[in-house]
């Protein structure tokens, strides 16, 4: 499966403008008014590799597969969402199963487009949603408990299980994210995680949505999410919705003027795929052959067999070794036979950590 990101806020934020940047597609539906997206928008977007493109160039192939990720763009939240109110409920349960959130924070000022405030204050604005994600959470922590004391009576066993549910409830209860859970990597955490997909629990990126005139510059409001971003351990990014899906627009050939003069030094879709894989700790791998050239994502610190296992199970179970060439050394003698003539070839065993950029070839038997 692709990796999977879930973009939240609230209504009128620029969550479907965004996605339609980010998918570089016009198929979410941009209206001044609130819950203009009813039913979830779900993209596939390819992630851009320079160095996927090169490869492919060098090895003389015309088919260059990137690897994917799946945005997931649901309905505003608002308060009381986790109880029924306004339409965000209906998607919580879709973007369970993601592997990181994308909340978007409005940072402009227009008349224009209404708020679900007067005055919008990000501070306020990220503490709505983050508020109905925790009583989510708590709302399927509370069921657990009811079902594990029940099942306890039977097995003892649930009993670190039961203890670890009410320690999460607790610390919900408090108001707080389960991304500052203190006994987050305790293994009974990580095996009710992997049960109930905590929302808050999942990394979270905080897009601030700017206006033009203050992109790049030091906005009062990007101050205030990233004290917050900072006391979380999560990640910003600065991107304008608005310019950059006049940028999407553009013939390929002019983008990069129209960067230049707005200030632009990468798009929103590499700042939000370059902060999700630092955030969710990934890599990409590269493997080719006479037909194609293509990418893989593993997590960093995979070994090979792992690495083989992305491709196709039966090269994990019948792993032999790994050929790897890194990057770079690929690009400085150009192809495989160049690289073997001068000794560089590395034949890698099990327990070989992949690292970014490498070049592998896997031999198996099955």
């Amino acid at each position: 499966m692709p990796l999977q990101i879930g973009i939240v806020g609230l209504p009128n934020v620029g969550k479907s403008t965004l996605f339609n940047v980010l998918t570089q597609a016009q198929n979410a539906e941009v209206a001044n008014y609130p819950f203009c997206t009813i039913e979830p928008n779900q993209a596939l977007v390819p992630v851009p590799d320079n160095r996927l493109d090169k490869l492919a160039d060098m090895v003389g192939v015309k088919n260059s597969i990137k690897t994917t990720i799946e945005f997931l763009d649901i309905a505003g939240l608002v308060k009381g969402a986790s109880q029924g109110e306004g339409l965000g409920n209906q998607f919580l349960g879709t973007i369970r199963n993601t592997d990181a959130l994308l909340h978007v924070v409005r940072c402009f000022e227009d008349p224009n487009v209404v708020h679900i405030s007067e005055h919008p204050d990000p501070k306020q604005d990220i503490e709505i949603v983050q508020v109905e994600l925790i009583l989510s959470d708590l709302e399927q922590i509370t069921k657990k408990i009811e079902k594990l004391s029940r099942q306890i009576k039977g097995d003892k066993k649930l009993s670190p299980s039961l203890e670890m549910a009410k320690l999460i409830q607790k610390h919900l209860q408090s108001g707080n994210p389960l991304s500052v859970f203190p006994k987050k990597n305790d293994p009974n955490f990580t095996e009710l995680d992997q049960e109930l997909r905590f929302l808050t629990a999942k990394p979270v990126i905080y897009a601030a949505n700017i206006a033009e005139e203050n992109l790049n510059s030091e906005h009062p409001a990007l101050k205030k999410i990233t004290e917050i971003a900072t006391n979380e351990g999560a990640e910003v990014v600065q991107i304008s919705a608005l310019i950059e899906s006049e940028l999407n627009l553009l013939a390929e050939s002019d983008k990069s003027e129209y960067m230049e003069i707005t200030g632009i030094q990468i798009s929103g879709l590499e700042q939000v795929i370059h902060t999700g894989y630092r955030t969710l700790n990934l890599i990409s791998f590269f493997t080719y052959n006479d037909q194609e050239a293509r990418a893989w994502t593993v997590t960093n610190g995979a070994r090979a067999p792992e690495a083989a296992g992305q491709i196709h199970t039966d090269f994990q179970k019948g792993f032999i070794k790994a050929e790897v060439i890194p990057f770079s050394v690929f690009v400085e003698y150009g192809n495989t036979a160049a690289v073997k003539e001068v000794g560089k070839l590395q034949i890698e065993g099990k327990d070989y950590i992949v690292q970014d950029g490498d070049v592998i070839f896997f031999r198996f038997n099955i």
